[in-house]
């Protein structure tokens, strides 16, 4: 008869070592998304006459615009380099966010469950 339950040649303590592992892994990987989430990115446009700084959280948290960009008739301008710092620097978050996970899924695409990791 067959045993039920269990596993053959003393697999219950690979198992915790796995458990251990993959407790260990968590604790990690939740450590270096704080450290994620504490960093600030920024980026420029337009030769540097505006700038923007976002949070690992994926926050604007500050916008700086030189005096000789803001021109009353030219809004839109003003409006394109924002936007094209702020996304420049978000861009540049996503893709530190994306390196220091990779050391936890070895590259495996998905593993990090689609939580923007």
């Amino acid at each position: 008869m067959a045993r039920r339950g269990g596993f053959p040649g003393g697999m219950p303590g690979n198992m915790n070592n796995l458990m251990k592992q993959a407790q260990k892994m968590q604790k990690q990987m939740a450590e270096t998304q704080q450290a994620l989430e504490e960093k600030t990115y920024e980026a420029s446009a337009g030769g540097g006459v505006v700038s923007v700084t976002v949070s690992g959280k994926r926050e604007v948290t500050a916008v700086k615009i030189a005096e000789e960009v803001v021109d009353p008739d030219d809004i839109e301008m003003l409006e394109d380099l924002i936007m094209a710092a702020a996304n420049e620097a978000l861009r540049a978050m996503e893709t530190d966010s994306q390196n220091q996970m990779a050391k936890f899924t070895g590259g495996l695409g998905g593993l990090g469950g689609g939580l923007g990791f």
